[in-house]
């Protein structure tokens, strides 16, 4: 059971950050001119990346144990929740980073804060996936 718990602590943890950034960080950016609010998400989003990426794996690690130990299916849905957040932003966000990562930030603009604006819309979706992953972990561990 005790890797239920840490699966669940890891699923609150990545749906943490992922909340912080489109609460306070994205309104925080967007309030910046367009050279900045660019220079500002490149390196936030490469640091974001570099934490949430690992917490999405290590808890699907730990989901799929807390299922194999308990036989609990609601830890595979929450494990599955978190590891979907690979392929939506494979497929799903990183096109518009790949346009936003190639944008220097003294050629930003009006369409580069739309990009932005766009992403956090995309980004939304990991908040989503990680709200269910806390939830799928939460009925699993309430459940005998």
């Amino acid at each position: 059971m005790f890797a239920g718990h840490v699966a669940l602590i890891v699923a609150a943890l990545f749906t943490g950050a992922a909340v912080y950034v489109s609460v306070a960080e994205q309104p925080a950016r967007l309030a910046l001119d367009d050279r900045a609010l660019l220079a500002q998400w490149k390196p936030a989003y490469k640091r974001g990346f570099a934490m949430q990426a690992p917490l999405a794996l290590i808890g699907f690690g730990l989901g799929i144990l807390a299922w194999w130990t308990t036989g609990r299916s609601a830890f595979v849905v929450g494990a599955i929740l978190l590891l979907a957040n690979w392929p939506w932003t494979i497929f799903g966000i990183m096109p518009t980073n790949r346009v936003l990562a190639e944008t220097a930030p003294a050629d930003a603009g009006p369409q580069t804060r739309a990009l932005i604006v766009k992403w956090n819309r995309l980004h939304s979706v990991r908040t989503a996936l990680g709200c269910a992953a806390v939830l799928a972990f939460l009925v699993a561990l309430s459940s005998k």
